[in-house]
Formats: structure tokens, C-alpha cells, sequence
């Protein structure tokens, strides 16, 4: 699969790629061994991103947590009666959150290393129904995407590991491995397309929209793999995860990437 991206298009999409010639060659191809080392780091940064986005972007769409944090606030001045209180315990609360943010998450990539992102060819290259695609950009591998058949009733498939290098973003990298999905699906007669996340950045879903999905259920509390799950991790760390599908038997996918 290749698309010609224009520099009048990249500058559209607020990112400009510097190339003498004005043209950039994107191919989505299939996973080759020498493409491990980049993926797990593109793969280990995107993952990182999602500590502040879970710890603080994340804190609004919980209002059970801030009226916890406010509780125990005016809990905290009422027993000490001291003023430093409420200036202190907020920022104490907002620590606590990057922390076990940050423990989660690091403990969901040592799960993911220790499976699939581990070893990539036998997970997804060897077994039927699934597969991993990078998009490579002036040689460079810039994005990942992986493909999961659920083996459930209904012949789903689901995407996985859609991660795009931070430099490379808005260049249209993210809908072109997922459109590669898409045609997957339709060539191996799925009939739908599932995904879960637990991002809050509204750039991720807008991806997802434009793909065609929608958004079916959100999960409030869910158990991050990996997870220990103790009292102070229950307090700090609380995601939604939400549930994404697309009904191939009523899409049509375009060569623009519009159902």
C-alpha cells in the first residue's frame, strides 16, 4: 500500500515534512524482523504519553475522584485546622496520580513485552487471522498497527497497537495504517472491527471517527493488565475505557479513507 502525501496536504494537517523534492512515499508494509527495535521504542514512547494523559487530562472525566480528593481535603483541614492544607493536599493529590499513573503503565508494558510486543513475528506473524503492519516514510519506520481475530461469534477482528512516532504526527500516517486494517478485515471476510482504549486525547478519537467506528460502551474502572491493583492505586489511578466498533457489512472503505 503506498500514498503520495503532498506538501500542500501535510502543511494542511499543521505538520510540514522537509523533503527537497516536496514528496513524500509512505508505505504501509507488513512486519519484518528489523523492524522490532523501533517499534518497541514507538510503541514504549506512545505508551509513555498516556502517564500525564491518564494522571491529569484524565482527572475531569472522573467527577466520583475529585469529590473523593475534595473529601478527603476537608477531612485533612477539619482534624489538623491548618490553611497550608488546601494548597498542599491538591498537589500532593495531583503527585500521587502521575505516580501510580506511572506504575500502571509501566507495569502494562512489561506485560505487553513479556507477550506480544516481546515477540512480534510468532504473536501476530504466525498466527492465523492476525498480522502487523509499519508505515515507513523515507525508509523510516514512523507507526505501528497490529490486527487480533477475537476467534467469538460474530467474526470480529480486533485493532490493536496503533502508535505513530511523535514527529510524524498529522501527516495522515495514523489513518493510513488504519484504513490497512480495514482492508484486512474485508479481505479475511470479517464482519466487524473492534477496539478498546483508554485515552483521553481528543486527537485519538477523532482518528477513530474519521475511520468509520463508533464509540458502543465505556467501561468506568477499568483493570489495566499488569496492574496491582492495591488500595492507593484504586484511589489514584481510574480510567474509562472505551469501546469502539465498525460494521464492515455497512461500510464502504474509499481510497480517501471515508466510509
Amino acid at each position: 500500500m503506498e500514498e503520495k502525501i503532498q506538501r500542500k496536504d501535510v502543511r494542511k494537517q499543521d505538520k510540514t515534512l522537509k523533503e527537497p523534492n516536496g514528496l513524500q512515499t509512505l508505505v504501509v508494509r507488513e512486519f519484518e524482523l528489523a523492524d522490532k527495535q523501533e517499534i518497541q521504542r514507538i510503541f514504549y514512547e506512545g505508551l509513555m504519553e498516556m502517564v500525564a494523559d491518564t494522571a491529569f487530562r484524565g482527572l475531569r472525566h472522573h467527577p466520583e475522584c475529585l469529590l473523593l480528593y475534595t473529601a478527603m481535603t476537608v477531612i485533612s483541614f477539619a482534624i489538623t485546622m491548618c490553611w497550608w492544607v488546601i494548597g498542599l493536599l491538591p498537589a500532593i493529590i495531583l503527585c500521587g496520580r502521575y505516580f501510580y499513573s506511572r506504575r500502571v503503565i509501566r507495569g502494562y508494558l512489561e506485560y505487553a513485552m513479556s507477550r506480544d510486543m516481546g515477540d512480534i513475528e510468532r504473536f501476530y506473524m504466525k498466527s492465523p487471522g492476525s498480522c502487523l503492519w509499519v508505515a515507513v516514510l523515507e525508509k523510516k519506520v514512523v507507526g505501528v498497527i497490529a490486527a487480533v481475530s477475537q476467534q467469538k461469534p460474530g467474526g470480529s477482528v480486533e485493532l490493536q497497537r496503533l502508535s505513530v512516532d511523535q514527529n510524524y504526527r498529522r501527516c495522515g500516517v495514523g489513518m493510513a495504517l488504519g484504513r490497512k486494517v480495514l482492508e484486512f478485515a474485508l479481505a479475511h471476510k470479517y464482519s466487524a472491527v473492534v477496539l478498546g482504549t483508554t485515552a483521553y486525547s481528543p486527537a485519538a478519537h477523532q482518528l477513530y471517527h474519521r475511520l468509520g467506528f463508533r464509540c458502543v460502551e465505556i467501561t468506568n474502572g477499568h483493570i489495566t493488565p499488569g496492574a496491582r491493583w492495591s488500595l492507593l492505586e484504586r484511589i489514584f489511578y481510574r480510567v474509562h475505557h472505551h469501546h469502539y466498533s465498525l460494521v464492515l457489512e455497512k461500510s464502504k472503505i474509499t481510497s480517501n479513507g471515508q466510509h
